[in-house]
Order: C-alpha cells, then sequence, then structure tokens
C-alpha cells in the first residue's frame, strides 16, 4: 500500500510539474508603451494600427489578443462579426451604436476601463473620442463584414 501511495505521488507531482511548465512557457506580459504598433489589416479603414498582444487571429480556434490605436474621429461603418467580439477600451472614449444604418444620437459612451461583448452577427458601428486604444480578445478567426459591401476599404 505504501509503494501505490509513493508512486501516485510521484506521478501526481510530474504531472503537476509538467502543467507549471507548460503555463510558465505561455506568459504573456506586455506593458503600456512596449506594443509595436503596424499599420491595420486594409479590411479597416485608413489611419488604425495594432500590435498583437498573443495569438494569431486569423486561424480557426486559436486564442488571440491585440490592440488598436485609433486617432480622434476614427470610424468604422455598420458590420458584424463571424464570431463574439470582445472589447476593453484602454485609453480615450469608444462610442458605439447598434442596427445596420448609423444613427450618431442613438450611440453609446465607453469611457477607458469599459467592456463589451458584441455577439457574432449583431450589427454595430463605432466612431472614437480622442486618440483610443481598444484591446480585442477571442477565439479565431476574426474578421469584420460590412453590412453595405461599399464600405469595405479592402474592396
Amino acid at each position: 500500500m505504501l509503494r501505490f501511495i509513493l508512486l501516485a505521488n510521484l506521478l501526481l507531482s510530474s504531472v503537476i510539474g509538467a502543467t507549471s511548465t507548460a503555463r510558465q512557457d505561455t506568459t504573456v506580459v506586455v506593458t503600456t508603451g512596449t506594443e509595436v504598433w503596424a499599420p491595420a489589416p486594409p479590411k479597416l479603414p485608413p489611419g488604425a494600427q495594432i500590435a498583437v498582444v498573443f495569438g494569431d487571429r486569423s486561424k480557426p480556434g486559436e486564442l488571440y489578443a491585440f490592440r488598436a490605436k485609433l486617432p480622434d474621429g476614427y470610424s468604422v461603418p455598420p458590420h458584424t462579426h463571424p464570431m463574439d467580439e470582445h472589447v476593453t477600451v484602454l485609453q480615450g472614449t469608444m462610442l458605439v451604436g447598434f442596427g445596420e444604418t448609423r444613427d450618431e444620437t442613438g450611440m453609446r459612451e465607453l469611457p477607458a476601463g469599459s467592456y463589451i461583448t458584441l455577439p457574432s452577427t449583431v450589427p454595430h458601428y463605432n466612431r472614437m473620442r480622442g486618440e483610443t486604444i481598444l484591446q480585442f480578445h477571442g477565439i479565431g478567426p476574426y474578421d469584420i463584414v460590412y453590412v453595405d459591401p461599399a464600405d469595405d476599404p479592402s474592396r
């Protein structure tokens, strides 16, 4: 019996050690000011910059996080996403509205520190007040589908 308990403890320690090592290998720390900014993909209107925090937003099933730096007045026309969108406002203010047509009077103000989940296929649009930094996270692939295909700047 004692041998069984010792063997079980040894196996459990090995599993816990392996799990701890795996977690350490995937730890990601990004502090404000250390991001590497690059122009956003052409599916977004010009002027946006992005910084990858971790993951690859284009890969199906992969967890990702990225930041977007958007100038004052930046706006994205009505659009949807094929996946749920999770957004945290890190700096500035994002105004968000819902529906297939823009209505500036009905937009909700989300100041720094705010978080919003936008379920897949729910049409929405936004505008930034002040230079705004947003952090997006979710499970890929990330995409944006404009309600009016003519609004897609990548076309």
